[in-house]
């Protein structure tokens, strides 16, 4: 499926019409779900094939986040054959104590993987995770980029971010 598609795809899909209460208490008419895109097999498929292309070749991980990056790095590591760790928002306080479930990280090129970034915080306190287990990260990808301060608060730290989708890209491609 070509990007103009996936997008109203995506849209179609993951927007939910009703009364949603928001994180901030404030009441919606409007939810965009994103784990109902996360689930569809055929969406996840298409979105890892269109964000393969931004992953630099120089990956050596692709570093899902708890919760919603792990699906789509899963499915890019299977588009990609890049190797995928999951990472926890706090090491396990038990057993291997990891953060980063999956292969060694230490040393390695880790591109940071997320599904939709707002503000960019989560992403920034596992950046800073991963880097103080070894890791060398330097770039993050998302499906979506909701908020124009998720980019400016990641490139403040010197992050480079590429995203498929901006969220505007998926309201206009609900009218097409």
């Amino acid at each position: 499926m070509d990007k103009t598609m996936l997008a109203k795809a995506i849209y179609d899909t993951a927007r939910l019409t009703g009364q949603f209460k928001l994180r901030s208490g404030q009441v919606s008419e409007q939810y965009f779900d994103k784990y109902l895109f996360e689930s569809d097999p055929v969406l996840l498929k298409s979105i890892a094939e269109h964000l393969a292309k931004l992953i630099p070749p120089e990956t050596e991980i692709l570093a899902g986040l708890e919760m919603g990056g792990m699906p789509v790095a899963t499915a890019l590591s299977l588009e990609t054959g890049i190797p995928v760790v999951f990472v926890r928002k706090k090491a396990k306080e038990y057993g291997t104590c990891k953060l980063a479930e999956g292969q060694s990280i230490e040393g390695k090129k880790v591109c940071i993987v997320e599904d939709v970034v707002t503000t960019g915080g989560q992403i920034l306190l596992s950046a800073k995770d991963l880097v103080q287990y070894g890791a060398d990260v330097q770039y993050v990808v998302s499906v979506i980029e909701r908020e124009a301060i998720g980019r400016e608060n990641l490139e403040q730290a010197g992050l480079h971010y590429l995203s498929l989708f901006q969220m505007d890209e998926l309201l206009s491609a609900s009218s097409a």
